[in-house]
C-alpha cells in the first residue's frame, strides 16, 4: 500500500531548463503525438498540460500544433510578436532532442502565397483582396512604413481586420521577418488609398530589397563613446516632482542612428516614496550597481550604445541603441533574475530606427 501511495502522490519535477523541458515532453511525446493524429480532445490531453510547463520555464511562449504530414506532428513554438522573446523560443527549439514523430518550429513560417488564406469573423485575407504601397520619408529615408489596403475595409470591424492583416502577413512573410522588417504598419479602406496600389504578393521581394540595401549602407558601422560629451538634464513631473536625466549628446547628434535601430529600455523601481522620488543612498548604490553590470555586458564596441538614463518618481530608466535585440534580451532577462528578490526590474525592446523617442531629450 505504501508503495502504491508513493506512485500517485510523486510530484512531477519542476521545470527550470530547457532540458528539463524537453525530458518532460519526451515523457509524454507518443500520446500528444496520438492524439493530434487522431483529432481527439487536444486541448486536455496536450494543451492543458503544455501550457503550464512552458509558463515553468518562461513566461511568453505560446504555440500552435497539428501535423505537418501524415505521420509527423509539428509544434511551432511563437513569442506572438514580443521582440525580446525571440531569442528564447529560438533557443528552445535549438535545445529539442531528435524525435520521429516530431516537427519543432521557431516562429511561424513563411508560406507561398497561394496557400495563405484566411478567414475571421466573416472576412477574408488573401492575395486577392489585400494590396499595399510604401511611404517614403525624405527625413528618414530608411524608414519601411507601409500601408497595406483591403478591399472590404469596415471601420465598424476596424481591430477585426488589422488583426486579420497582422496575421496573415505572420503567415506569409514569416513571423521573424513579419516583426522585425515592417518598421511602422498601417491597414486602411480602397478609398483612403494615396498612391498606386501593389499586389501584396510583392510585399516579400519589397522586403528583401528594402533590407539588402540597409545592411549594405551600414554594414561595419559602430561608434565609439569614449570621448562624447554628455548633458543634463532637470524638468519637474506634472505631479511636480523632480526629473533628472543624463545623456550622451553627442550620439542623439549621430547622423547613422539608423545602423542602431533597436531601443532597449531598462525599467527599475524603487522606493523614493520619502525622498521626493529619488532614491535613497542604499537605493543609489543598488542602481549603480546593476547599471554597471548591464554596461560591462552591452558595449559600445560591439553594437549596443548606452543613450543614457531617465530617474524620477521611483523609477530609473536606462537607454540603450542596438544593432540588435538578441544579446539584450538574454543579457537582461539574466540580471532580472540574478536581482528578483531585491528590486523590481523590467526591460523592453522595440524599433525605432531614428531613436525618436529620445526626441524629448535633444535640446534645440
Amino acid at each position: 500500500m505504501s508503495f502504491l501511495k508513493s506512485i500517485f502522490n510523486r510530484k512531477e519535477q519542476p521545470i527550470n531548463s530547457y532540458a528539463d523541458f524537453w525530458n518532460w515532453f519526451l515523457e509524454n511525446e507518443k500520446k500528444f503525438h496520438n492524439v493530434l493524429k487522431n483529432q481527439g480532445d487536444i486541448k486536455r490531453v496536450f494543451f492543458d498540460k503544455l501550457a503550464p510547463k512552458l509558463n515553468e520555464l518562461k513566461d511568453g511562449f505560446w504555440y500552435l500544433a497539428g501535423m505537418y504530414d501524415d505521420n509527423i506532428s509539428e509544434l511551432v513554438f511563437t513569442p506572438d510578436g514580443i521582440i525580446k522573446n525571440i531569442v528564447f523560443v529560438e533557443e528552445l527549439v535549438q535545445a529539442a532532442p531528435k524525435m520521429i514523430d516530431w516537427k519543432f518550429t521557431a516562429l511561424k513560417p513563411a508560406i507561398d502565397i497561394e496557400n495563405v488564406r484566411l478567414e475571421m469573423a466573416g472576412y477574408t485575407f488573401d492575395s486577392d483582396n489585400l494590396s499595399f504601397y510604401s511611404i517614403d520619408h525624405k527625413n528618414y529615408p530608411d524608414e519601411i512604413d507601409i500601408v497595406v489596403v483591403h478591399n472590404d475595409y469596415n471601420e465598424q470591424d476596424e481591430s477585426t481586420i488589422i488583426n486579420g492583416t497582422y496575421i496573415f502577413l505572420d503567415n506569409y512573410l514569416g513571423e521573424l521577418n513579419s516583426v522585425t522588417t515592417i518598421d511602422n504598419l498601417k491597414v486602411i479602406s480602397k478609398n483612403q488609398a494615396e498612391k498606386e496600389l501593389i499586389s501584396i504578393s510583392k510585399l516579400k521581394d519589397f522586403l528583401i530589397w528594402r533590407e539588402k540595401e540597409f545592411i549594405e549602407k551600414y554594414k561595419g558601422l559602430r561608434h565609439n563613446t569614449d570621448n562624447d560629451n554628455y548633458s543634463s538634464l532637470e524638468a519637474t513631473l506634472e505631479n511636480g516632482l523632480p526629473l533628472l536625466a543624463i545623456v550622451n549628446s553627442d550620439l542623439l547628434c549621430w547622423d547613422s542612428k539608423a545602423s542602431h535601430p533597436w531601443i532597449t529600455t531598462v525599467e527599475i523601481k524603487y522606493d523614493g516614496k520619502n525622498n521626493n522620488g529619488m532614491p535613497n543612498d542604499i537605493s543609489y548604490q543598488l542602481l549603480n550597481e546593476i547599471e554597471d553590470k548591464i554596461m560591462i555586458e552591452l558595449k559600445d564596441s560591439d553594437g549596443y550604445l548606452n543613450i543614457g538614463r531617465q530617474t524620477a518618481d521611483s523609477v530609473r530608466e536606462i537607454y540603450y541603441a542596438c544593432i540588435d535585440f538578441r544579446k539584450p534580451s538574454k543579457v537582461l532577462r539574466r540580471i532580472k533574475r540574478e536581482y528578483q528578490n531585491s528590486i523590481e526590474f523590467d526591460f523592453d525592446i522595440y524599433k525605432d530606427k531614428y531613436w525618436q523617442s529620445f526626441n524629448r531629450f535633444i535640446t534645440k
